[in-house]
């Protein structure tokens, strides 16, 4: 379990170290949820890394990572525990053809830890070999305000109440990172509880630092060429503008493709990659490819 990183720059180098880059602003607002023992709320488009960020904090310090996906109709009973009813079950038949057990030492024992199915919360309230792990709740605004509400007690005391055995409180509080891609707006109420960042679409050099952490085999010129491109494609009216996520995952397309630079039949055999619409990718065909290549390729050329 490494320490936790004591300045901004050792911060930004804790992430670098996992292949995450990303800008000062970013780095401090992590460096101060780390410090301060806040949970870190980051906003964004998808696929700008908002979830990359737990995930390289949870490596970089040696911590578990606990994943909570919200979805509709999350409840905090899904999020928190659930009983093993077919365990106990099989505890209770067991139970009535064996003599001796009395209806009180079966209930003990039926809500106990030992029929207890941690879901990701109360998971994360619980001691981790490697030290307070990194709870991740991805997605929030997939949720409803009920849910939030819930939260809202339990990252504020970090602590989860079962009825059948009482409270729960975490004797380190996990580091939490919450995202949300803002399909909706999340209360303010829960929002105060944490520290804020949004997380927006990286300039060209960024992109091109991340490009050469992630998929280090593809060739400098292409690298460019890609980086370009997607860039270019973002000042598009689109349905779903392409994030970091779908840079990535185009530019090791085109690595197992070996090609070497972009071109106007490449990128159509390729579009699947950086678009996720029909409808966008239609609008991408012909002459239109063509013209967005040029473009991209000529803010590469020298002043």
């Amino acid at each position: 379990m490494a320490e936790l990183p004591d300045s901004i720059e050792a911060t930004q180098a804790l992430l670098a170290g996992q292949n995450y880059i990303c800008g000062r602003a970013l780095a401090t607002v992590v460096f101060l949820s780390l410090k301060l023992g806040r949970p870190l709320f980051l906003e964004g488009e998808a696929g700008v890394g908002k979830t990359e960020i737990a995930k390289a904090l949870a490596a970089g310090l040696g911590r578990r990572l606990i994943r909570l996906q919200c979805y509709e109709g999350l409840d905090a009973a899904s999020a928190v525990y659930e009983w093993n009813f077919p365990a106990q079950m099989v505890a209770i038949r067991t139970a009535e053809v064996t003599e001796g057990t009395d209806r009180e030492s079966l209930t003990e024992e039926l809500f106990s830890d030992r029929f207890l199915i941690r879901r990701p919360l109360l998971e994360a309230m619980s001691p981790q070999p490697g030290g307070p792990p990194v709870l991740l709740i991805d997605e929030l605004d997939r949720t409803d305000e009920p849910f939030e509400a819930f939260l809202l007690e339990a990252l504020s005391d970090f602590q989860v109440t079962i009825p059948e055995i009482g409270t729960i409180r975490a004797e380190k509080p996990p580091i939490v990172v919450l995202t949300s891609n803002r399909t909706r707006e999340v209360h303010d109420a829960l929002k105060r509880r944490c520290l804020y960042h949004w997380v927006d679409y990286p300039d060209f050099e960024r992109e091109m630092a991340i490009i050469r952490a992630r998929v280090p085999e593809a060739a400098e010129t292409l690298s460019r060429e890609v980086v370009a491109f997607v860039q270019r494609l973002r000042r598009e009216d689109l349905f779903k503008r392409p994030g970091v996520a779908e840079t990535i995952d185009w530019a090791k397309c085109l690595v197992a493709l070996d090609a070497v630079q972009l071109s106007p039949e490449v990128i159509a055999d390729t579009l699947g990659a950086v678009l996720k619409y029909q409808d966008d990718i239609a609008r991408l065909q012909g002459s239109e490819v063509k013209r967005l290549l040029d473009e991209a390729r000529a803010t590469l050329e020298p002043a």
